[in-house]
């Protein structure tokens, strides 16, 4: 979906010094973000730009929020536009890839570092990214599936499940 290479290889351990460093994790993720290398993510994110608000691009007539990270292993700032699901405030990200049979690039990303910039509208607010399993996941899947019914689809043509993560505010 975006060129985010593949920054597979897990931060964590730097990300945790960090933390108790007392360094702010999110410092950085304001700078410009590298250019994407898909043409149509890179309109949409070039729209959204120039309108200051993400509602300048949908999918499939829905809107989307846009997510931004640092690469695992290149350490850049990358965006990437994905389908909106929100639900009481919080806001949920789903790893589908079409339906492919391995997870999106920008996947590893958030695993290696959770702490994320997430643009609605006008609003840009940090977040800390969640992978939820069991009984969680099993709650929010229908409300992902309501905000793009193609994930439906998606989880049916794949033989992994869907990675659904929660982005929440900072404690």
């Amino acid at each position: 979906m975006s060129n985010q290479h593949s920054d597979q290889q897990s931060n964590q351990h730097s990300d945790q010094q960090s933390d108790t460093q007392g360094t702010d994790p999110w410092a950085g993720l304001d700078s410009p973000a590298a250019p994407n290398a898909s043409s149509w993510v890179a309109q949409q994110l070039e729209a959204i730009d120039r309108a200051g608000t993400t509602d300048a691009a949908e999918i499939k007539g829905r809107p989307v929020e846009v997510l931004t990270m640092r690469g695992a292993r290149s350490g850049r700032v990358l965006r990437v536009p994905l389908m909106r699901v929100e639900h009481d405030g919080v806001y949920a990200a789903v790893a589908s890839k079409g339906g492919a049979p391995d997870n999106p690039q920008w996947y590893h990303n958030v695993v290696a570092d959770p702490h994320l910039l997430l643009q609605d509208g006008t609003t840009t607010s940090k977040v800390i990214a969640r992978e939820i399993h069991g009984a969680e996941r099993d709650e929010w899947w229908p409300r992902c599936v309501a905000a793009f019914p193609d994930y439906a689809d998606y989880q049916k043509n794949t033989d992994r499940l869907i990675p659904v993560f929660l982005l929440e505010p900072p404690a």
